[in-house]
């Protein structure tokens, strides 16, 4: 047995008014096609493009192991070339994986094929970040430090989209001082009977093929997994909500430097207690 998804709303090209209120202002997931045909990137952002403008820069690779100690939060596990971790790629599936890398800074040309798109809201300009995954690589469950409302656009291939609201998240064996669930839980078999709180979860899925956008609203827990090897490219804008804003703020500047700070202090006994403190609080729900 597993979830009970509920597919993501599919809808064509929007206006920013038909965004605002039915999406935007209703914190309320949705998938856009037909939205970005007449950017550059439409045609051109292919592995073999990336390969020919990017190919010499040096990218942060993630592991699908469980968090070390030794790291700070987001850390990266190795770096390599992008023409080293294309190769990789396209040899068969891994679970290695680019997260959170700012491809313009290295390759600026490439900006240049995109247009910002105009939904109403200001997006950050300054951090365009790209997401590369072979072919079964996947993107832990977790929300993001910022709460910021996320504007994923995929390219090349196909991926899967798994998000929980926010109003669930007691459900989900959030750990301490962090933006993750329990690294042992499985998004695509669950065990409930280890978990049980997470029958209480009713996720939303989606697929997502090139040129396609999923519209990610603020603190919404997200689960990815490719299914061919492919990439995305994340814009972002502010949350909106004054809780929010508070607690990104707490989030950025407080509980990330406590949280590393008890690493280096503690070593893997803070990981441990993390992950007792996310059983006990959560399992209390359900009893």
């Amino acid at each position: 047995m597993g979830f009970e998804y509920i597919e993501i709303e599919r809808v064509e090209k929007l206006t920013k008014e038909e965004f605002l209120k039915n999406y935007y202002v209703k914190q309320k997931p949705v998938v856009i096609t037909n939205q970005i045909e007449d950017w550059p990137a439409f045609s051109k952002w292919n592995l073999a493009y990336i390969r020919q403008e990017a190919g010499h820069t040096t990218v942060p690779l993630y592991d699908s192991l469980k968090t070390d100690y030794t790291k700070k939060v987001n850390e990266p596990d190795f770096t390599m070339t992008m023409n080293e971790y294309l190769d990789i790629m396209e040899k068969g599936p891994t679970d290695l994986r680019i997260f959170l890398y700012n491809l313009f800074k290295d390759a600026p040309q490439l900006k240049a094929d995109i247009k910002w798109p105009d939904f109403g809201v200001r997006l950050f300009k300054g951090f365009p970040l790209v997401f590369f995954g072979g072919e079964d690589s996947k993107v832990f469950m977790h929300y993001d430090i910022d709460l910021a409302n996320i504007f994923h656009f995929h390219f090349n291939g196909e991926k899967q989209c798994v998000l929980v609201d926010p109003r669930e998240s007691k459900y989900m064996y959030r750990l301490p001082y962090s933006w993750i669930c329990n690294e042992d839980i499985d998004f695509d078999r669950p065990d409930f009977e280890k978990f049980p709180a997470l029958q209480k979860v009713k996720p939303y899925i989606t697929q997502l093929k090139h040129g396609e956008m999923l519209y990610m609203p603020e603190g919404w827990w997200h689960y990815m997994k490719y299914l061919t090897p492919g990439f995305s490219l994340s814009l972002r804008s502010l949350a909106h909500k004054p809780g929010n804003l508070a607690e990104a703020f707490t989030n950025v500047f407080l509980r990330r430097n406590y949280d590393n700070w008890m690493r280096k202090r503690k070593g893997q006994a803070w990981l441990d207690y993390k992950d007792e403190e996310a059983f006990r609080r959560t399992n209390a729900l359900v009893r």
